[in-house]
């Protein structure tokens, strides 16, 4: 009798390692079934930079299995090994774009991040009243300016920055980025600073800090993964915005996905060019992602620990 419940305990155990097993690579299987549909299209860029006009025509998709890897994309920007140590206007040109577009990026985003900060503290913590319109409204108001498509906005714009002077200006596009991605900034972080207890900041008014006091030492510790996620999606968004830039801007200011659609012509579009350039726009964001994913994690323990 012992012998068969031992044996019926035994086909138990095993039935259920079988299930769990079964699960665990039904999940894993999706996870990488979907990791390599979001990772195909920037395999598909990178590996296009490395390929001669026939090959990009035909589709051929693996190196060295259906063609022969050559550094054309990378040529066409002098930055292939044979040409990187050789004087090239086209690469000038490329750095220039590109520091051009980390000048709007990181400063909308950081000047975003700080208004858009102060704004959704405001209506976390406060009660506004203007007119009709309350909290609830005054956050929508803000989403709605989203609803605007940008073509709407275009000759308010040029017009203004015309008289403005701001044309063809980094500090130009930089106000207009920070007020394009300024919405989703105060919807992320009013959320963020309403889930952080009031209790917390009552404590620290008691200990003797300030309002501006806690909300520096207290809150925004606290509230570090919201800001770090608004300030990543709000430098995505501006380090790939191309509309406002390619209207604004013609030579002083244009930016880094100006320079990729210009990779067009007569004689049709340089493929190769426009994927090197396009590795290389992906590459910082890469890096940035990477480095603050450390700094999210640090958010996280320090307001657990809070």
């Amino acid at each position: 009798m012992a012998e068969t419940q031992i044996f019926h305990d035994s086909q138990s155990d095993l039935s259920h390692k079988t299930k769990w097993l079964s699960k665990r690579i039904v999940i894993y299987g999706i996870l990488i079934f979907w990791t390599i549909i979001c990772l195909f299209p920037i395999y598909w860029t990178i590996t296009t930079s490395f390929k001669i006009a026939p090959d990009v025509m035909r589709g051929n998709m693996i190196p060295w299995w259906d063609y022969t890897p050559k550094w054309l994309g990378w040529k066409s920007l002098g930055m292939s090994p044979a040409t990187i140590g050789l004087e090239s206007t086209v690469r000038e040109e490329f750095v220039k774009r590109i520091v051009n577009s980390a000048y709007a990026a990181l400063g909308s985003s950081s000047l975003a991040l700080v208004l858009g900060s102060f704004a959704a503290y405001g209506l976390s913590r406060f009660n506004y009243k203007f007119g009709f319109m309350r909290n609830p409204d005054i956050s929508f108001f803000f989403l709605s300016q989203l609803i605007l498509p940008p073509v709407v906005l275009a000759l308010p714009f040029l017009v203004l920055y015309k008289e403005l002077d701001l044309l063809d200006t980094h500090i130009g596009l930089i106000l207009l980025y920070a007020l394009t991605v300024l919405p989703i900034v105060i919807w992320i972080m009013r959320d963020q600073f309403a889930a952080i207890p009031v209790e917390v900041e009552e404590a620290a008014l008691v200990d003797g800090l300030s309002v501006w006091g806690s909300f520096f030492t207290i809150v925004l510790p606290i509230a570090l993964p919201g800001l770090v996620a608004a300030f990543i999606l709000s430098l995505v968004l501006t380090w790939n915005e191309y509309f406002f830039a390619a209207l604004l801007t013609s030579t002083e200011a244009k930016t880094l996905p100006v320079m990729v659609a210009s990779q067009t012509g007569s004689q049709g579009i340089n493929w190769w060019s426009m994927a090197a350039l396009s590795g290389a726009a992906i590459f910082p964001l890469v890096v940035i992602g990477i480095v603050l994913e450390r700094y999210i994690i640090k958010g996280m323990a320090s307001g657990a620990g809070k």
